[in-house]
């Protein structure tokens, strides 16, 4: 044991269960080791998805009248793939998205919270714009039709995949340390 550390070494438990009966190892809980959950994996996805879509945000061709993307507001007329209206804040809230995204995903509670935490907020999102006059100060993201949907259809995957996968956070599945 490295001679430094020697007074820390009692403020370490020997052995940490966890919640789960099994005795775990401070080697078994560093990231190094542990090999991720499912719930981890298809969050880390669903962060790599939202840092795709923002940096693709800000190439010319795949968003359509790049010239045009405004810092914020209905002045932007942008299109991601032709289809979605973008401007620069837009694609650096789905940078940090991405970012938060694989941040939580470290850990199996971080996962589920940002599956369920970030599809409510796309929920919220989706009842905004509609809500909204889109052509009025308050779409200042911006949002269309397509963003719309897509706000829905997020909302609901994440929130479905959130508690789908993460129906319990205790114990070991597969090898697995779930923190």
């Amino acid at each position: 044991m490295d001679m430094d550390l020697l007074p820390f070494a009692a403020l370490v438990p020997a052995c940490q269960t966890r919640g789960s009966g099994y005795c775990v190892s401070m080697a078994d809980l560093t990231a190094g080791s542990m090999t991720a959950t499912t719930l981890q994996k298809v969050a880390s996805a669903v962060a790599a998805v939202f840092l795709i879509v923002g940096a693709l945000g800000f190439v010319p061709g795949v968003t359509t009248d790049y010239d045009s993307m405004a810092f914020a507001g209905t002045e932007s007329e942008a299109m991601l793939l032709g289809i979605f209206q973008v401007s620069v804040l837009h694609n650096i809230v789905h940078l940090l998205f991405g970012v938060a995204g694989f941040a939580l995903a470290r850990s199996w509670s971080g996962s589920r919270a940002f599956l369920i935490g970030g599809g409510a907020v796309y929920l919220v999102l989706w009842v905004y714009g509609l809500a909204i006059d889109r052509d009025g100060d308050a779409n200042f993201v911006p949002v269309n039709d397509a963003d719309n949907w897509l706000h829905l259809a997020l909302g609901l995957g994440m929130i479905l995949l959130g508690t789908a996968l993460g129906r319990s956070d205790t114990g070991t599945q597969g090898g697995t340390l779930r923190r």
